[in-house]
Parts: structure tokens; C-alpha cells; sequence
């Protein structure tokens, strides 16, 4: 969709503003149909493992990761639009409090999903895939 004439009027910056406002929205689409359909894709695998043989408790584990890695992929492209979004915005000092809000927030909804799927922090990520070492012979 070509900017429109009142955007043209307003010159360069006035089609860039549109034209991120357009992606903007096309982004934040892609992250709430990612949330959604992995949503979906979750709850399909953890009712085939739960009444498959894999049983309940791990079908539970399996459900709460996959549920938590699409929520992230979600967050993370939220976040990328928002920050998209600062070109289309009236830049002031309102408008950036309230996106730095926002980021901090689906930061940090992001940090603390990443720590509930993998169980640790992610500086220790190192450590988790180190294998352990072998212990020698005693003499």
C-alpha cells in the first residue's frame, strides 16, 4: 500500500512514518499469530503426549517449554515492532517514556520465560553444556 497523498504532503518524513506505521503493524500481526498458533501447537502436542505414552507429568514439562518458547518468539517480535513503531511516533518525552516501558517489560517477560524453559540462568549456559569431567583412577 503506496503512502497516502497527505503523507506525500508532509514530505520524506511524513512516508516514512507511514510507511513504518505499516510494518509496525504487519510485525506486531506476525508475533500475536505466533503466541497464537503456538498456543495451539502446544496444547495439540501435550494432549498426543499425555495420552500417548509418554504420560502426564512429562506431556506437563513438554507443554510449559513449547507454550514458553512461542510466547518468547511472540515477545521478541512485539518488541521489535515497538521500536519500529518509534519511527512513525512523535518522538518526545512521553512517547519515549512509554516505549521504554514497554521494551523493559517484554524484556523482561522474555528474561524470565528463557529462565523457566531452560531452568537456569543464561550466563550459566556454558556450564550446563560443558559435559562433566572424568574423574582419573586412584593409584
Amino acid at each position: 500500500m503506496p503512502p497516502t497523498e497527505a503523507a506525500l504532503a508532509e514530505g520524506p518524513r511524513g512516508a516514512l512514518a507511514q510507511v513504518a506505521e505499516m510494518i509496525t503493524t504487519g510485525i506486531e500481526a506476525a508475533g500475536v499469530g505466533i503466541i497464537v498458533a503456538a498456543a495451539l501447537i502446544a496444547t495439540g502436542l501435550f494432549l498426543r503426549d499425555g495420552f500417548g505414552a509418554a504420560g502426564w507429568g512429562t506431556a506437563y514439562e513438554r507443554y510449559r517449554a513449547n507454550l514458553g518458547r512461542g510466547i518468547l518468539l511472540g515477545l521478541e517480535l512485539l518488541v521489535a515492532a515497538d521500536i519500529v513503531g518509534t519511527v512513525a511516533a512523535p518522538l518526545d518525552i512521553r512517547t519515549i517514556g512509554v516505549l521504554a516501558i514497554i521494551v523493559l517489560i517484554r524484556t523482561f517477560l522474555s528474561f524470565s520465560l528463557e529462565v523457566e524453559i531452560k531452568g537456569h540462568w543464561p550466563w550459566q549456559d556454558s556450564r550446563m553444556r560443558r559435559p562433566p569431567a572424568k574423574e582419573e583412577p586412584q593409584p
